[in-house]
């Protein structure tokens, strides 16, 4: 017979949080805790305990002496690690994403907290030397209005915020490890989120030249488990002083965070695709509010939510004078739309490459210069059409998009099933002609081999990216995102089917088309050099305006002036409520929504959203719109919280998605 536990005689109860998903189990519950697992029970740990009569995961709040639950105890069964592994600051980060996301805690923890590795916990960590302080070059700063007391204020380690617009060809990995390394040398962490395994490369590598490779830490989900946590506990215990990751690197538990960066926050990968959808953004600042320490959100274009943050006075400008932005920026055409330029070139506006780029690239290309082609779309060709009435070639399986996915392929492939069309026959006229809708980036490699026979031709895009290029006669076509840095800069860079950008009905397709354009314009050589960029669109669009002018802070002013005209984020607060319209209705119903607050729909999810989980195929989904002001925003994202506990409860209605400010309305 086992003998009887007995409870710890110093705070025998345990508050703990089980890692549970459903709404109304997001609370904390009372365990007790036996002496021999006292001492290793603290605040932070995971432990197992049993809920319901199976075994799940916890983590440990806090100690008590005393319960205000009525009833008996159960005991905690395991402590899996004595590692404090969720610090005091990521748990009030984690309460306040919950709250300001309508989600709950166990869903953010999983992205706060990454799975154990017990090996890795286990091996006794290295003694690292002390930190030596050196003098940082941060001359580069001068070009920018503010740069030299922001960086004064970051050596003073006073919580300094500002946005800040990077110049055209600017070398952003140097400029924010060098910042980095001023605040490391004052004493203070540092933690930079950037989009992709790509850009955690470049600053990586610039920050290895500035401090310790031992004091810099890199995380990203490339890394295998064993790696990743490794490099996550040498953060969480103090030897990582640089943290630079991914958007789930926003929760790194670094100590004494002095300083908080984001380069890019336009981008899609920053917003987090799992429950409760956080953007990495919103999480940084929230994180920078909290611990009052210094944040800095940057790029070559900007978004209307970093206006915001300017324009409410959270932040401050960092931008270069016109003086110093004419010499580094290259010079920008577009196509005119006057009767001279009309006579002059009359296929100008329906050809895909006019001469006005043409000219620009052959230009380029004499000077034995590389020119980049920015094309939105990749693969061969992406979607197809009937060439007689012009009907989208589907799939008959599925109803999916057709395309070609090479010149010699024998039939055209569904983008959604794959499976292989080997005779395509129109289904409104019976046709079997098909003409390209969309051409994609190695189609447009294809056409412009043939235009510029001398030149090689690099395509950059899905899997075959391509890092960089020598200064060469060669044409490099890339899908956004992924151009190849060109020694020396580009010669010329062609921007090519705009409409696919601008044409998108999406909130967000302007200020996403300049993010795209000025990323890879601000690879082009200068104007003084000769640097060309030629944009496949009417002069005479806002957009197109902005590039010409390069001016990403006029174009997010009154990106952010027409969006509070109509009341859409970040003016105000929205949630998206997806999923059946009887669920969706049941859960407005039972939500005590603001006063004040708006409700619009139902209306289709938007192109590209996936159905919310645990919806059968065959049952409809709808999406219904709340719109608070910008103050109701947590009171809002409380009674939806609080109502979506209430139906999980009651288990009467199909699963439910909430989304807070999501990426894409419609």
């Amino acid at each position: 017979m086992k003998p009887a536990r007995q409870a710890a005689e110093h705070e025998p109860i345990a508050r703990v949080l089980p890692m549970l998903t459903v709404p109304h189990l997001d609370r904390e519950f009372d365990y007790l805790v036996a002496a021999e697992q006292s001492d290793d029970a603290q605040p932070g740990v995971r432990v197992k305990v049993r809920f319901h009569g199976r075994l799940v995961d916890a983590f440990v709040l806090e100690r008590r002496s005393d319960t205000d639950h009525a009833g008996k105890l159960g005991w905690i069964d395991k402590v899996v690690s004595p590692e404090c592994v969720l610090t005091h600051d990521v748990r009030r980060l984690v309460d306040a994403v919950a709250a300001r996301y309508a989600g709950t805690r166990a869903d953010v923890l999983r992205l706060a907290v990454p799975p154990r590795h017990a090996t890795v916990e286990k091996k006794t960590p290295a003694v690292l030397a002390p930190l030596a302080a050196a003098p940082v070059d941060t001359a580069a700063w001068a070009a920018y209005s503010g740069g030299e007391r922001f960086v004064a204020a970051l050596r003073e380690t006073r919580a300094a915020r500002a946005v800040w617009q990077a110049l055209p060809g600017e070398s952003w990995p140097a400029r924010l490890a060098e910042v980095a390394a001023v605040t490391v040398h004052a004493g203070r962490g540092v933690l930079a989120v950037v989009p992709d395994q790509r850009d955690v490369d470049l600053l990586h590598g610039a920050a290895l030249t500035r401090l310790d490779a031992d004091r810099v830490v890199a995380l990203s989900a490339g890394l295998g488990p064993a790696e990743r946590y490794r490099r996550w506990l040498a953060v969480l215990r103090g030897d990582a002083r640089f943290v630079i990751g991914t958007r789930s690197a926003v929760f790194a538990p670094v100590a004494d965070l002095g300083l908080l960066m984001l380069w890019d926050d336009g981008d899609d990968s920053l917003a987090e695709p799992r429950s409760p959808y956080p953007h990495a953004r919103d999480v940084a600042m929230l994180r920078a509010h909290q611990l009052r320490c210094a944040a800095m959100i940057g790029g070559y274009a900007r978004t209307a939510e970093a206006q915001a943050l300017v324009r409410s006075g959270w932040a401050h400008d960092l931008t270069a004078t016109r003086h110093t932005l004419r010499a580094h920026a290259p010079r920008v055409i577009a196509l005119e739309d006057s009767a001279y330029a009309h006579e002059r070139d009359a296929a100008a506006h329906s050809a895909r490459l006019p001469t006005v780029a043409l000219d620009a690239a052959r230009a380029a290309l004499a000077k034995h210069t590389p020119v980049l082609v920015q094309v939105p779309r990749r693969g061969y060709v992406p979607a197809l059409s009937c060439a007689k009435c012009r009907a989208v070639a589907r799939c008959r399986h599925c109803t999916g998009p057709l395309s070609l996915p090479g010149r010699d392929a024998p039939g055209a492939v569904c983008r959604w099933c794959g499976r292989e069309e080997l005779a395509l026959r129109c289904a409104r006229c019976g046709s079997d002609a098909v003409r390209a809708v969309v051409v994609g980036a190695r189609r447009t490699a294809e056409e412009l081999g043939r235009a510029f026979p001398g030149a090689q031709v690099i395509t950059s895009g899905g899997d075959d990216i391509v890092a960089s290029v020598p200064e060469r006669a060669a044409v490099v076509v890339s899908t956004p995102g992924v151009e190849p840095v060109a020694d020396g800069g580009y010669g010329a860079a062609l921007l090519l089917d705009s409409w696919a950008l601008l044409g998108r009905q999406d909130l967000r397709a302007a200020e996403d088309t300049l993010r795209r354009w000025m990323a890879a314009s601000a690879l082009v050589r200068s104007r003084a050099d000769g640097g060309v960029v030629a944009v496949v669109a009417e002069s005479a669009i806002p957009t197109v305006q902005a590039l010409i002018r390069w001016d990403p802070v006029g174009h997010a002013e009154a990106e952010l002036d027409s969006r509070t005209e109509v009341g859409l984020p970040p003016a105000a607060h929205m949630a998206a409520i997806d999923g059946a319209p009887v669920a969706v209705d049941a859960l407005l119903a039972a939500a005590a929504l603001p006063e004040g607050a708006d409700v619009l729909g139902p209306v289709d999810l938007p192109v590209g959203a996936r159905r919310p989980a645990g919806i059968a195929p065959d049952v409809p989904v709808a999406r219904m719109l709340v719109r608070v002001p910008r103050d109701g925003g947590l009171e809002l994202a409380a009674a939806l919280r609080r109502a979506a506990a209430v139906q999980s409860a009651r288990h009467d209605q199909e699963p439910v998605r909430i989304q807070i400010d999501p990426l894409h309305i419609g």
